[in-house]
């Protein structure tokens, strides 16, 4: 009796998509690993010559420019700093470059006018476009268990969500064209809040005699529950996979928190909305920063609360 296969992987295996990947920093080297070990061919592009060099071993093509790179492409992925980039790289390189018949996902986190000024310049080129930055760290870059947040036409949804999905654990489409980008700095904006929130009362309560792990049993199962607890406790114990347990490196650096803060706080004065806890956020992660620690998980912030700063190596 013959064994009964995967349809998912069978499908994997049959097609094979091929894909440009440009960016392979921290988020875009393991993104990119993922749709090669899906069994897709992957041209690889980045700056960084020690980049290519990990893209090669995951099993991707390294090449020499993002022409090269998009020349033959089915599917263009990019995963770049910022808008600056964003819109120089679709303009200069992408765009023109690549088939027609590509479909371009810029998974950057940028701010909403770039994302949309990009999208429009790729449809009056007769591409399809979408931004679809993403949420769950190097980790789930890593693991191909990332959120997507997408925005673009429905019709072309379906496709989008296929080329994600070796990286993606769920993927959700926010709206038209920008949507993706305003889901992000909003759900990050509210992540930046929320984790000063527990910092606070963590601190607190280790001055007021209460054990921080034990803060965290109760917590976790009370009302104060919240994603900064339960998933990414700050305090060294309670989550194992939390940064606080290897000295907050890794994870998401406290700079691109303060890029994000940066961006939401940008698309509030431009739609005259009110987030005065955003830009308070934005504020302290600004000082952490200017203080050294930019290259810290964010989650390290606990240590500027309990006023322990030189405990960080």
């Amino acid at each position: 009796m013959r064994p009964r296969s995967n349809p998912r992987s069978t499908s994997r295996r049959r097609a094979v998509t091929k894909i440009a990947f440009i960016g392979l920093g921290n988020m875009g080297g393991g993104m990119a690993a993922n749709q090669a070990k899906a069994g897709h061919a992957v041209r690889a592009f980045d700056l960084s010559a020690t980049a290519l060099d990990k893209a090669k071993a995951a099993g991707c093509i390294p090449v020499d420019s993002v022409v090269e790179a998009v020349r033959d492409a089915e599917v263009v992925i990019t995963m770049l700093p910022a808008g600056p980039h964003v819109r120089g790289v679709y303009v200069d390189s992408i765009i023109g470059a690549a088939p027609s018949t590509a479909l371009l996902i810029d998974c950057s986190t940028i701010d909403v006018d770039s994302a949309r000024a990009v999208a429009n310049q790729a449809r009056e080129a007769g591409y399809r476009f979408a931004d679809a930055p993403v949420s769950g760290g190097t980790a789930a870059a890593e693991a191909g268990t990332l959120a997507f947040m997408v925005g673009c036409d429905a019709r072309d949804f379906a496709d989008v969500e296929a080329a994600l999905e070796p990286m993606s654990r769920i993927t959700i489409r926010a709206g038209d064209h920008g949507a993706g980008q305003a889901a992000k700095i909003c759900n990050n904006m509210l992540l930046g809040i929320s984790m000063l929130g527990t910092c606070e009362a963590i601190a607190l309560a280790e001055r007021l005699g209460l054990d921080p792990e034990r803060f965290f049993e109760i917590a976790s199962k009370s009302s104060g529950q919240c994603w900064s607890v339960s998933s990414y406790y700050p305090w060294p114990g309670p989550v194992p996979t939390a940064p606080s347990n290897r000295d907050y490196q890794g994870g998401f650096a406290t700079a691109m928190m303060l890029k994000d803060l940066k961006l939401a706080q940008e698309a509030a004065a431009k739609a005259g909305a009110t987030t005065p806890l955003g830009a308070q956020a934005e504020a302290m992660y600004a000082l952490f920063d200017r203080l050294g620690h930019g290259g810290r998980d964010f989650s390290a912030m606990l240590q500027l609360m309990r006023g322990k700063l030189d405990e960080l190596a």
